[in-house]
């Protein structure tokens, strides 16, 4: 491969030095980091112009399992220095999806991870497979626990026998040998939900065993937070694994005494956030009870469409979300109401005449269950909230992207810009140096990607060139697909895959994997 010299850049050191150095690549990797104009030999010179050299940002929880082939979602990614993300989050994604999993791994979740040019796959190693080459950014992914318990149990909630467990384990075990970097559970979603501990115990001590973590979408958020930290307690505490919070968010006084208390007790916890106060995901989940079977798309529509249900639902469930319907905004809506898309729910509710309530059964009707929105979260979240949690040691930052729909939410075009505008210039949240491992150094310890999060002779030549003055995010929830500015010049795997702020030609993104573990 040819050989590549990122000339006078600064690092992101502590204290900020200001003194430029010249990195030299080759072969993929950071060969040579030594200060500026030293004479070397090389095929290419690339001119830092003082900016700030970052190892490229790992994005710890994105739904990019099949947006990630797409030109325009890999310039959003780059636009803000991220070079690899983590998939198979939320216990549902493109694989292992064997037999009648496929489809339900494809349908459920569209308005989340929306398609994937291949299809959902038999196992994590043909997912895996299908990255490399064809992308410019790095892809690591989770076992989705989802999936197993769909392959195995199929959507019903009930507790699994000893025997399914057993099959459960069968496959967890295949997707880590593929080279999966955790467990993930989506226990808000189905089936996941109907998990009990004691199933989730035994999966995490798999996961335990391979030196790797148990990433989880909780039972619940905000007022829910503390009770569902507990439960992710007792089975760290039971099973010995590290535990890692997906998109945490809520009052800030409870959540950090909840970790300072995981934390006393020995365990290994840390957690990813975005930088909003508005959240994401499929109408669903946010409007229907446990009793609505979600984890078949069309049995649940089937039951909708009769009287008997609406009924019931109009009469025991959706009452009690009277205050959530203003804070609704569609983001997707596929179908014959996709005028629908970036209008609030109670705007949609108007225009068919109908009550809120009744609005998003039609919703979820007439899209056969793939409506998704943005929804507002409550005010015990808060912009102070965010910045606490942001200070944690623990933090990792993500995106959360969803690329789906006419109107998504704008994070996945702007959340790790966003970080570095305003919580660290701005702000002054985190340092440079502090928001380097928070974005980059973090989420590759936690994921075993050993290689990456940082530039130093011998890891990977993931690097983002950044301007500290002009990083900014765009993107808004009018606007939601504006490319952030500030980043131009970013390599992957030591190749630029963006330069002057477009896309090159090559595709150097690959598969990621963490070493195996002998045990």
């Amino acid at each position: 491969m040819p050989s590549t010299v990122i000339r006078g850049v600064q690092l992101a050191d502590e204290p900020m030095s200001g003194q430029l150095v010249d990195i030299h690549v080759a072969d993929g990797q950071i060969v040579a980091v030594h200060p500026a104009a030293r004479a070397t030999e090389a095929d290419s010179i690339i001119d830092g112009g003082g900016r700030l050299a970052m190892p490229g940002f790992i994005d710890a929880h994105a739904h990019a399992e099949g947006a990630v082939f797409d030109d325009e979602v890999q310039l959003a990614m780059l636009r803000q220095g991220v070079t690899s993300v983590v998939v198979g989050n939320d216990g549902v994604s493109f694989a292992p999806a064997p037999g009648p999993t496929a489809e339900w791994a494809s349908d459920y979740f569209i308005a989340i991870n929306g398609e994937h040019p291949d299809g959902a796959q038999a196992r994590i190693a043909d997912l895996r497979a299908g990255y490399n080459g064809r992308t410019r950014v790095n892809v690591a992914t989770l076992v989705p626990h989802g999936n197993l318990r769909h392959a195995v149990i199929g959507g019903s909630d009930r507790p699994a026998t000893a025997g399914e467990l057993d099959e459960m384990v069968s496959l967890l075990e295949q997707g880590l040998s593929d080279g999966a970097c955790g467990l993930s559970t989506g226990l808000e979603y189905q089936p996941g939900g109907y998990a009990d501990v004691a199933e989730l115990t035994a999966l995490a001590r798999v996961v335990a065993e391979h030196r790797l973590p148990h990433v989880s979408h909780m039972r619940g958020y905000e007022g829910l937070a503390v009770g569902a930290m507990a439960e992710l307690a007792q089975i760290a505490h039971d099973s010995g694994v590290a535990t890692h919070i997906s998109h945490l968010h809520g009052p800030d006084d409870q959540l950090v005494a909840a970790l300072d208390s995981m934390q006393a007790e020995g365990l290994d916890v840390t957690f990813d956030s975005y930088p909003y106060l508005r959240g994401a995901s499929i109408l669903s989940m946010v409007a229907l009870p446990d009793w609505v079977p979600l984890a078949d798309p069309a049995q649940a529509v089937a039951l909708l469409r009769r009287p008997d249900v609406q009924e019931r639902l109009h009469a025991e469930h959706l009452p009690q979300l009277e205050e959530v319907w203003p804070r609704i905004t569609m983001a997707h809506v596929p179908g014959k109401l996709a005028w629908a898309e970036g209008l609030g729910l109670m705007q949609v509710a108007d225009r068919l005449r109908l009550s809120p309530a009744q609005t998003v059964v039609e919703l979820l009707i007439s899209t056969e269950l793939r409506a998704g929105c943005i929804f507002a979260q409550p005010p015990t979240n808060s912009e102070a909230s965010v910045r606490t949690l942001l200070g944690s040691p623990g933090h990792i930052g993500s995106s959360d992207a969803i690329y789906s729909g006419g109107k998504p939410h704008p994070r996945g075009w702007g959340a790790f810009a966003r970080f570095l505008a305003e919580h660290v210039r701005r702000l002054s949240d985190w340092t440079w140096a502090e928001s380097q491992w928070h974005l980059s150094g973090a989420a590759a310890a936690r994921f075993c990607l050993h290689d990456r999060g940082a530039l130093a002779p011998g890891m990977a030549a993931d690097i983002a060139l950044i301007d500290p003055d002009a990083v900014q995010d765009n993107a808004d929830y009018e606007t939601p697909r504006t490319l952030a500015t500030g980043v131009d010049d970013v390599l992957v795997n030591g190749t630029p895959v963006l330069t002057g702020g477009m896309l090159t030609p090559e595709r150097t993104g690959r598969a990621l994997r963490p070493p195996k573990v002998t045990r």
